[in-house]
């Protein structure tokens, strides 16, 4: 009697999907920049990959992990939330924090439509509303949209090349948002595409030519490369450089004291 051959196991898609090429400027021509295990992050659970491989583009010296999460991935990951980042979490206190951003930003714009990107806490949308700012809030967190809604704000969970139609916003922010996004470039022109004339783009995130970043660097106590959750490292130059690339007029630059070695940019549509 013939012993049927038994079946190979099943292998599970990578959760990662590969870059072919530098995810700014297309360049193929990128090397090893180091690996970093993620295991600890809070956000981390099997099915995941242990370790977080990081490439630097040898054209525009931009620094990416080597590939995006796939949607089984993505689903995984975004199945449950940091406490600090769901809806309604440390409202009192971050009040005072998003009041410098929004009265910053109310000196170039003092009224209008604001949607926020990832808006995760909605203390920044609380807070724009506060001044009198129109708000709409965009986050992949299916629960943080429906908490969100609760509160009376307009919140869509969707990603911002979905939504439809030029020149609805008069400001966009994406406070720690575009280092999450596997390709920076598209996301910006969307952002172009849905400002009105003359709106504002609000940006922050991790500035990786900073001294402090050395320093932490050579301590090995650097967090941001098993940051679970990011796929590039930028810096001033390269933002400013991409920002350019995409129409948007850099405007001001300063330090945020909401994350460390952050930085915080207002450009202007162009």
């Amino acid at each position: 009697m013939n012993t049927p051959e038994p079946k190979a196991a099943a292998t599970e898609p990578p959760a990662r999907i590969l870059y072919p090429s530098c995810p700014l400027c297309e360049s193929r021509r990128h090397e090893a920049a180091g690996q970093f295990d993620c295991t600890g992050h809070a956000l981390y659970k099997p099915g995941l990959p242990t370790h977080m491989t990081w490439r630097r583009c040898e054209d525009c010296h931009h620094v990416f992990t080597d590939g995006y999460f796939n949607e089984s991935a993505l689903e995984l990951l975004f199945s449950d939330t940091n406490p600090n980042q769901q809806p309604g979490a440390g409202a009192e206190q971050n009040r005072w924090t998003w009041a410098k951003v929004v009265a910053k930003v109310a000196g170039y714009k003092r009224e209008g439509l604001w949607m926020d990107v990832g808006f995760g806490n909605g203390s920044l949308l609380f807070t724009a509303d506060e001044w009198g700012f129109g708000t709409n809030g965009l986050d992949l967190r299916r629960t943080s949209v429906e908490q969100m809604r609760t509160y009376g704000f307009d919140a869509e969970c969707a990603p911002l090349g979905d939504l439809e139609g030029p020149r609805r916003f008069d400001i966009i922010s994406m406070f720690d948002a575009l280092e999450h996004m596997p390709f920076p470039g598209q996301e910006l022109r969307h952002a172009h595409r849905l400002l009105a004339k003359d709106g504002l783009l609000v940006l922050s995130m991790p500035n990786s030519d900073c001294t402090p970043w050395k320093i932490m660097d050579t301590q090995g106590l650097n967090p941001y490369w098993a940051e679970l959750e990011h796929y590039h490292n930028f810096s001033r130059r390269r933002l400013y450089s991409l920002l350019e690339q995409h129409d948007f007029l850099p405007m001001e630059y300063g330090v945020s004291d909401r994350y460390r070695l952050s930085m915080e940019v207002i450009a202007r549509k162009v």
